[in-house]
């Protein structure tokens, strides 16, 4: 089969009535995700073992560790705008994104090998400051990274480009899963040294590979020459967002914030809780993420998939209500059973279907030369979500207990539902007719 029957065909009307066919092109789409592949690497091995080091060499609290845990999340509220914007109006011979990739990363993955050298040494100071560089490098180029799908990728087809990129993002995750479950043994001083060199290693090639594969300048002159008039009139006009819209667009941004507010107390305190509560031993905790995580790169291209036939809210919608149940369900437990890695599978199908279709949503409501702009609200949203949680869930875990995180959890995935009831805007109009064979993608 050649390369064009390897695409997801979609009608989409011009604003001159006619139909016009616009093409999915996998390929492509799978090396520009090799950059989410490479910060979801990163971040899974922060989320699992930064906390780890401030309990275990540092002996620091939950609620500080929380405060600690949240400093990327403070500087992405700021950074992740401000880049993703300076990313919109820069023009290089390499493109608008890429600096801000290969700078991010190269001083990310240079610093990072410090983290695990001031844990050995018992150097807090060496380990906050080498840190700080680390979280400063990454906030630099994930909106850039991020806006670079919706660059090269006609609107219609983000939700099933969006689910490309967050299976890439996922087995960046699942590869350093697979790593701290083989590498971090059951000592009460672990050597996360070798750890963290494999994982900058990772990430250094896949920014090479992205970066010698996609010529990124050129594919979006190539977008940009396929859109109609009206859509660049939006790229040289920054119109005023209608009231409707700017509803809608409040309403999503308020979902972002509650259901990161909810995920990601889990997420961040899932690798004491599995230790502390629920009596697993050394890197046993990622085999549990690992099931989440897997789960979700089976569901995230589906979940495009289903968006483009029942809606991109509807899609959400049904994600945000098996979160809250499977939260809800988990906090009965107060030991491991096998019922948990039933409820942490569901968990990643419900993730994947908020994730792949919220991010599309956020950026089809914004003009075609403000995409990085959007991207920075997008996380804005997450990421103030993401400065507070990780302090509030670790006040309650310190001072309550541990039972309170998957209840705390449930309760902020609610929250998102009713918010999200109201969001009428971001859906794409388009109707698909999609390649038999191009769906079960085989070769001829």
């Amino acid at each position: 089969m050649d390369a064009e029957s390897k695409m997801v065909e979609v009608v989409v009307k011009s604003s001159n009535g006619r139909g016009k066919h616009v093409k999915l092109d996998y390929k492509r789409t799978f090396f520009i995700g090799l950059a989410f592949m490479s910060i979801s690497a990163f971040w899974q091995l922060y989320d699992s073992i930064i906390p780890l080091i401030l309990k275990h060499t540092f002996g620091i609290g939950d609620t500080l560790a929380g405060g600690i845990m949240a400093i990327d999340n403070i500087l992405a509220l700021f950074m992740l705008p401000l880049f993703g914007a300076l990313s919109d109006r820069v023009d290089t011979p390499i493109g608008k994104r890429m600096p801000f990739i290969l700078g991010g990363t190269a001083v990310a993955v240079l610093a990072m090998i410090l983290l695990p050298v001031a844990d050995n040494i018992v150097s807090l100071p060496l380990f906050v400051a080498v840190l700080f560089v680390t979280l400063v490098a990454m906030s630099t180029y994930r909106s850039p990274a991020v806006a670079l799908m919706p660059d090269v990728t006609p609107k219609p087809l983000r939700s099933q480009a969006n689910g490309i990129i967050n299976l890439m993002g996922a087995l960046g995750a699942v590869f350093s899963l697979l790593l701290i479950s083989r590498l971090v043994p059951d000592t009460p001083q672990p050597n996360y040294l070798p750890l963290f060199g494999v994982v900058a290693g990772f990430m250094a090639l896949a920014v090479f590979i992205l970066f010698n594969t996609v010529k990124e300048r050129k594919l979006a002159q190539e977008i940009a020459a396929e859109d109609d008039q009206e859509e660049e009139e939006d790229r040289v006009e920054d119109k005023k967002m209608e009231p409707a819209v700017f509803r809608s667009f409040m309403f999503i941004l308020a979902s972002i914030f509650f259901w990161f507010f909810g995920y990601n107390a889990v997420t961040t305190a899932f690798s004491k809780y599995a230790q502390d509560f629920l009596g697993i031993a050394g890197g046993g905790f990622a085999n549990l993420l690992m099931l989440a995580t897997v789960a979700a790169v089976i569901a995230f291209v589906p979940a495009g998939f289903i968006a483009s036939k029942v809606g991109r809210k509807k899609t959400i919608m049904a994600g945000v209500i098996l979160l809250t149940v499977c939260f809800a369900t988990a906090s009965l437990f107060t030991s491991y059973t096998p019922i948990l890695s039933v409820i942490l599978i569901l968990v990643g199908f419900g993730w994947a279907a908020i994730n792949v279709n919220s991010y599309p949503m956020v950026v089809e409501m914004a003009k075609g030369s403000n995409v990085g702009r959007f991207t920075g609200y997008y996380y804005t949203a997450s990421m103030s979500a993401q400065i507070l949680t990780p302090v509030l869930s670790g006040f309650f875990l310190e001072h309550v207990g541990y039972r309170t995180l998957f209840p705390y959890a449930a309760f902020f995935l609610f929250a998102a539902l009713v918010t999200m009831s109201q969001v009428k805007h971001g859906d794409s109009k388009f109707t698909v007719q999609e390649s038999k064979l191009a769906m079960l993608d085989v070769d001829s």
